[in-house]
């Protein structure tokens, strides 16, 4: 079990994007304060089947209400959702059809503190055989993942089993702590991690701050990574809050810029992303640039999914869903924004199947303003 020694972690008391409130702006195009995309997809990926330049979101329905300070979503593979509770520590059992909560139970050592607490969930890549629900949380000392065996046949507040810890060192801070877990489409979990205010971690590759990780299901060191015997993937990152994949398999990862840049990037193994140096595009060539980026006051971006040849990305400060259609790994027209205002803060969102998406709400995590039924899983129609 690899351990990392967690360096001392400084509050970053300015320039968190998370922070404030939303901002006015556009629905169904992008915002005139965003840069143009990005150059033209290379020649080898023009004939990619690229999606509509405009597309649409529609609301279907209200899943859930009353969810506190939730984090994570897993759908689980014969119905229902898992929700992680930031503050409480607990998670719940969604019934997508009903909206019936039924509780897990409560994840031991969760130390819940400004941005940290029980934070992304992830089901086992063998879940059907081995029942095993991933976390990612804050303790009193560290970020770190455990796993645990969830029986739906216990009773009520019974049913997660004691925590496995597979992963333990990752720094905490009273901000950016990073938390989205997911297992690849390689069996493998994919981990984005911030740098806990201490911006001196991102680019220092021996520190576990401020990266992509990708481990086994056991927290070693996932083979072919692009260093030897470490668990980094990519590097230079500030504060990743989304992870997903397309249908080819390539990973994309969105995270919170400071003062004047989110990002949305393309993850390439071994790539270093800029941080602290750059913010949103630079002229180093040295750094992988992003995708598309905006102001903080236009997303700063959560959780995103993949879906009808698109990346869907929620935003918290925003208060609106953008969609970036992709040819490849380019944004192949202007992003757009939906929901803008409608619903508040946007924390997660997890492809549903097909043309739907399940979204969460983040209103109730002390930096929204709840409104009566909050927060809430909403399941969307896109194209």
């Amino acid at each position: 079990m690899p351990t990392v020694l967690a360096a001392a972690a400084l509050l970053l008391t300015a320039g968190c994007s998370s922070d404030g409130g939303g901002s006015s702006g556009t629905d169904g195009s992008a915002s005139p304060s965003r840069t143009a995309p990005g150059p033209s997809a290379p020649a080898g990926q023009a004939a990619e089947e690229t999606p509509p330049a405009k597309g649409s979101v529609k609301v279907v329905r209200t899943v859930a209400e009353g969810l506190d300070s939730p984090w994570g979503l897993a759908p689980l593979p014969g119905g229902g959702l898992l929700v992680s509770s930031r503050d409480d520590g607990t998670i719940v059992r969604v019934d997508e059809k009903t909206g019936k909560k039924t509780e897990l139970g409560e994840v031991p050592g969760v130390s819940a503190a400004g941005e940290g607490g029980l934070l992304g969930i992830a089901l086992s890549p063998d879940y059907a055989s081995d029942h095993m629900v991933y976390a990612y949380f804050t303790s009193a000392s560290d970020n770190r993942i455990v796993r645990m065996l969830y029986d739906e046949k216990k009773p009520s507040g019974e049913q997660l089993g004691a925590p496995d810890t597979v992963f333990r060192g990752i720094p905490k801070g009273f901000v950016h702590n990073g938390g989205r877990i997911e297992f690849g489409p390689d069996k493998m979990l994919y981990v984005g991690t911030g740098e806990s205010g201490d911006t001196g971690l991102s680019q220092n590759r021996d520190s576990v701050g401020g990266k992509i990780l990708r481990l086994t299901p056991e927290g070693e060191p996932a083979p072919g990574n692009p260093f030897p015997d470490s668990p980094v993937y990519s590097f230079g990152h500030r504060n990743v809050q989304g992870l997903a994949w397309d249908g080819k398999q390539r990973l994309f990862a969105s995270e919170f810029g400071q003062d004047t840049w989110d990002e949305l990037n393309a993850i390439k193994p071994g790539d270093n992303y800029g941080w602290p140096e750059a913010e949103g595009r630079s002229d180093d060539s040295g750094f992988h640039n992003p995708i598309d980026q905006w102001t903080t006051a236009e997303a700063s971006p959560s959780g995103i999914a993949y879906a009808e040849g698109s990346i869907w990305m929620a935003g918290l400060r925003g208060k609106r869903l953008w969609r970036i259609p992709l040819n490849g790994t380019e944004a192949s027209a202007e992003p757009q924004a939906f929901l803008e205002g409608e619903y508040g803060r946007l924390r997660t969102v997890v492809p549903a199947g097909g043309d739907r998406l399940w979204l969460v709400t983040s209103n109730t995590d002390g930096r929204g303003n709840p409104e009566d039924g909050d927060d809430r899983i909403l399941e969307l129609r896109v194209t």
